[in-house]
C-alpha cells in the first residue's frame, strides 16, 4: 500500500486561505481542530512531531474533576472538569471508562473526613447530571477485600469514590480521525517556523516538512498557538520581545506489575510528604503509580526522572502496600512537563492552577494554554470562540458535546477493560487485515499483547511515521515493559519499511534510535 503522506501535502499547494490553521497536535490542539472542523471551518493541524508526542502521552490515564484542586478552593475548575469528564464517558465509551477509587484510611478520623469531602465532589458531578456514583466509607474488612494487597497495620477502611480512567495516546489517535472524518487535514513532522504578515496582521504560516526538508507558505484566516510547553516559542515567531506565560512542571511515573496492585480499584493517597494526591492506578494490566511535581528550568521534548523522583515514588509505593517496592520492579517509568501558566513570584508549581487561559496578539495570533487533559473539549471549544472573534467570523454552535469520538462504541455490560477495546469500532477491520494478510496475525513480543496488524493500521490510518510512534504511541508498549518494547523494535522496523518503502538502512537508524530512547524508560 502506498504512502498516504504525499497526498495529505498536495492540498498545502492549494493557494485558497485555510479558515484555521492550529499549531500543536497535543490534546489542546487535537480537540481545537475537532472544534473548528465540526463547526465547518476549512481546517489545517500542523505537530512538529507526532501526535501527543509531549505532555499528552504521558498523563496519569484519568479523566477527573481533581480531588486536588477541590482541595485548594478551585470549585469552578473542579465542576467544569466533571461534567467534561461525564462527556468523555459519552462520547468516547471505547476509551473512557468510569473507575473506582480507594482512600485507606490509617487514622480515626480519616474515613469521615475523606468521606464528607468526597461526597462533596459526587454531589458537584450530579449538579451536572453526570455523576458516575455515590462515594462510599468502607470497613477494614472491605477496604482488604478490595485492595488485597494494602498495608493491612494500622488500616481502620477506607472510602471509595468514582472518577474516569482512558488511555491518552488513543484518544488523541480518536481525535485525529475524528477531525479527519470531519474533514480536516492533518500533519505530523510539520514545523511551524514562522509567519506571514500583512499590514501587521498574521496572514499566514510558514512551514516545513521535516521528513523531506521541503518549505511551505500557507494562507490562513485565523491562526491558534496550542503548543502547550512549547507555548512561549511559538508565541516569540510572532513577537520576539514577549514576555514569558509559563511555569514548566515535570511529573514522573512508575509502571509495575499487576500483582502489586491485583484489583479492578485504583488506590488514592490524599497526601504525600511533598503535599500532593498520588494515585495506584491499574492500566492495561500494569499499575501505573505516581505522580511528582517538580518545577524545571525549560521544555525538553524528552524530560528524564531525577532520582529525586524515583526515591519518592518507591518509597511511597512501599509505605501503602504490603510489598516493598524496588527498582528491579519497575517496568517503565516515564515523566511529562505541564505547562502551567504563571501567577506570580515565589508559587512552586504544585501551587500554580490547571485553569487554560487564552491570550491574542497584536497580529492576531491566538494562543490557548494551561489547562488538563480531562478538559480539553472545553479548551478546544473555548478557543474557537475566540478565534471567530479574532478573525471576525460570525459566530457558530458548538457541537461537540454530543460529538462521538472515532471508533465509538458501547463495551458490552460487565466487560473487563482490555488492550483491544482501545480501537472501538476499528477493532473488525484490525481482526481482519491480521488474517487476511500474511504474517499480520502474531504478535509482536511475548511480554506485550500487540499483534503485528496493529503496526500496518497504524502506518495506514494513523499517521504512524517510525518505530516509536508505533511503540510508544499507537500502542503502549514503551510504557508497559520498556525493555521488551526494546526487544520488538526490529520487527516494528521491517514492517513499517515494507508500509512506507524504506530501506534497510532506514531500518538499522530506527532501531538504533528508538533503543537508545528505552533507555530513559528504565530503571538502572
Amino acid at each position: 500500500m502506498s504512502d498516504p503522506r504525499p497526498d495529505l501535502f498536495r492540498r498545502l499547494e492549494d493557494p485558497s486561505p485555510w479558515d484555521v490553521l492550529i499549531i500543536g497536535g497535543g490534546a489542546t490542539g487535537l480537540g481545537s481542530a475537532v472544534e473548528a472542523a465540526s463547526r465547518g471551518y476549512r481546517t489545517l493541524l500542523v505537530e512538529q512531531v507526532d501526535f501527543a508526542k509531549a505532555t499528552s502521552s504521558r498523563a496519569t490515564k484519568l479523566a477527573h474533576g481533581g480531588v486536588r484542586y477541590l482541595q485548594q478552593g478551585n470549585i469552578a475548575l473542579v465542576y467544569s472538569a466533571l461534567r467534561e469528564r461525564g462527556l468523555m464517558i459519552r462520547n468516547a465509551p471505547h476509551l473512557v471508562r468510569p473507575l473506582s477509587f480507594i482512600i485507606p484510611a490509617y487514622r480515626w478520623w480519616e474515613k469521615a473526613f475523606y468521606g464528607f469531602g468526597l461526597e462533596i465532589y459526587e454531589l458537584m458531578a450530579a449538579a451536572g447530571r453526570l455523576s458516575l456514583g455515590h462515594s462510599h466509607v468502607l470497613s477494614r474488612a472491605e477496604t482488604i477485600r478490595r485492595l488485597p494487597t494494602v498495608k493491612q497495620k494500622d488500616l481502620r477502611g477506607g472510602v471509595s469514590y468514582h472518577d474516569g480512567q482512558f488511555d491518552d495516546t488513543r484518544l488523541a489517535v480518536a481525535l485525529l480521525r475524528t477531525f479527519e472524518d470531519q474533514g480536516g487535514t492533518a500533519l505530523n513532522y510539520t514545523t511551524a517556523t514562522g509567519f506571514v504578515k500583512s499590514g501587521g496582521k498574521i496572514s499566514g504560516v510558514r512551514l516545513r516538512d521535516e521528513e523531506t526538508g521541503r518549505e511551505y507558505e500557507v494562507k490562513a484566516r485565523a491562526v491558534l498557538n496550542a503548543t502547550g510547553i512549547f507555548t512561549d516559542q511559538v508565541r516569540r515567531l510572532d513577537d520576539a520581545g514577549v514576555s514569558e506565560m509559563l511555569s514548566v512542571s515535570q511529573g514522573t511515573h512508575i509502571v509495575l506489575d499487576r500483582s502489586f496492585l491485583p484489583s479492578r480499584d485504583a488506590l488514592m493517597i490524599p497526601k504525600t510528604e511533598d503535599g500532593r494526591v498520588l494515585f495506584g492506578v491499574p492500566w492495561h494490566g500494569r499499575v501505573v503509580v505516581g505522580t511528582t511535581d517538580l518545577g524545571v528550568p525549560k521544555p525538553v521534548l524528552e524530560p528524564r526522572a531525577q532520582e529525586g523522583e524515583v526515591e519518592f515514588l518507591l518509597h511511597h509505593a512501599s509505605k501503602y502496600l504490603d510489598r516493598p517496592v524496588g527498582r528491579g520492579d519497575v517496568l517503565s517509568i516515564f515523566s511529562g512537563l505541564r505547562p502551567l501558566v504563571k501567577a506570580g513570584e515565589g508559587q512552586s508549581t504544585k501551587q500554580l492552577s490547571r485553569d487554560h487561559t487564552i491570550v491574542t496578539s497584536g497580529a492576531g495570533l491566538v494562543t490557548i494554554t494551561g489547562g488538563k487533559w480531562t478538559t480539553y473539549r472545553h479548551m478546544g471549544e473555548d478557543a474557537v470562540n475566540h478565534l471567530e472573534e479574532a478573525a471576525g467570523f460570525a459566530a457558530r454552535k458548538s457541537v461537540t458535546a454530543g460529538l462521538h469520538l472515532h471508533g465509538w462504541m458501547e463495551p458490552a455490560p460487565g466487560a473487563a477493560p482490555d488492550i483491544e477495546h482501545v480501537y472501538g469500532s476499528d477493532a473488525p477491520a484490525i481482526a481482519a487485515l491480521a488474517h487476511t494478510e500474511p504474517g499480520l496475525e502474531g504478535l509482536l513480543h511475548a511480554r506485550l499483547p500487540y499483534r503485528r496488524a496493529e503496526v500496518v493500521w497504524a502506518a495506514r490510518h494513523e499517521h504512524a511515521r517510525t518505530v516509536e510512534d508505533i511503540l510508544a504511541r499507537r500502542t503502549r508498549a514503551l510504557l508497559l515493559d520498556a525493555r521488551a518494547s526494546g526487544e520488538a523494535a526490529p520487527e516494528v522496523a521491517r514492517l513499517l519499511a515494507a508500509e512506507l518503502g524504506r530501506d534497510e538502512a532506514w531500518q538499522k537508524n530506527q532501531v538504533e534510535a528508538y533503543q537508545k530512547l528505552v533507555q530513559g524508560y528504565v530503571l538502572h
